[in-house]
């Protein structure tokens, strides 16, 4: 066992350095071109946060740029050997935009590189936008750069809306949120959850504060304890999403289809967001007709009535179930 744990980290520390230098040759690529960019996660949160490069797993590269510097963020990546994963620039525009990121890959590099300009989906609100990142980036050093990301106060916000949004189904992320807790005492709680819920998702904030003391004994901030005995929906959320990791219960339906949802605050916030969704062509309504380009326009049209159908598909299919 022990020398298999050697070998890992071996393994681990060259996967480390190799995304890092790949990270300073993106980085050195939009500085010439004098393209804004923050790096979040991956080698930033190791460093800034555990202090180690290698104190954490990471399996992508993740940046982000201002909206309207997108394109030429894509030639800089093209310049450096990198293509889109799915398709090309009309395609990617078309039936991954609303994802507001786009992944890219370079041959001879196992990893992707995800190019964000927002930190979710268009339908959804997420405590953090990224008009709030640009004014407050920290530098990290990272190899023989200094690489731009989010201030703590920032990435508090941006650590809970992430695992928010993807149902902290990883204990590495609630592990993250709550190095961050531990290692920045001097952040203001309350200033977290108010700026969060003026995006209409400050039970993300309250969300990872539970997560971390149920999963890890990381102590509530003692300005969000009282909204938290407050917050029964928060702590029964919290409950079903341990259980899940703690001994692998499924997630309940609408978590495992939805999970994302739980980023909105209120109900209305979460009915915008499955409608706005329900009219938001994907790749998913092209896979299930491919008409040519010229036609893409028509998904926006069909895509309810595939939506329709597919949830008539599903009932009668649990109907089934039910009477055998």
């Amino acid at each position: 066992m022990r020398a298999a744990l050697d070998r890992f980290q071996r393994r681990h520390l060259v996967r480390m350095l190799a995304l890092s230098e790949e990270l300073c040759r993106v980085a050195e690529g939009f500085a010439a071109q004098g393209i804004a960019f923050a790096a979040f996660k991956g080698a930033t949160l190791a460093a800034g946060v555990y202090g180690d490069l290698t104190a954490r797993e990471y399996n992508d590269i993740d940046v982000v740029v201002p909206e309207q510097r997108m394109d030429a963020a894509e030639e800089v990546l093209a310049g450096l050997g990198y293509r889109g994963v799915h398709g090309d620039r009309p395609f990617r525009r078309a039936f991954f935009a609303y994802q507001r990121q786009f992944a890219f890959l370079r041959e001879g590099l196992d990893t992707t590189l995800d190019l964000h300009w927002a930190f979710c989906g268009s339908h959804l609100p997420f405590p953090l936008a990224p008009a709030d990142l640009w004014p407050a980036l920290v530098p990290v050093q990272i190899g023989r750069c200094q690489i731009p990301t989010a201030a703590p106060l920032h990435l508090a916000l941006l650590l809970a809306g992430h695992g928010t949004k993807e149902s902290w189904r990883s204990l590495g992320w609630v592990n993250d949120f709550a190095m961050l807790v531990q290692r920045h005492p001097e952040l203001d709680w309350a200033e977290v959850h108010r700026l969060a819920a003026d995006h209409g998702c400050g039970n993300a904030v309250l969300l990872g504060c539970l997560m971390a003391e149920g999963l890890l004994g990381v102590a509530v901030p003692s300005p969000l304890v009282g909204k938290i005995e407050a917050s029964a929906r928060m702590r029964a959320r919290a409950a079903s999403l341990m259980a899940h990791l703690r001994e692998g219960q499924p997630l309940p339906e609408k978590l495992a289809d939805l999970s994302d949802i739980d980023l909105c605050d209120s109900r209305r916030d979460r009915l915008k967001a499955v409608l706005r969704l329900a009219v938001t062509r994907t790749a998913g309504d092209y896979e299930a007709m491919r008409l040519p380009q010229p036609l893409w326009g028509a998904y926006r049209v069909m895509r309810p009535f595939r939506l329709a159908a597919k949830a008539l598909g599903h009932l009668a299919r649990s109907a089934s179930r039910a009477r055998q």
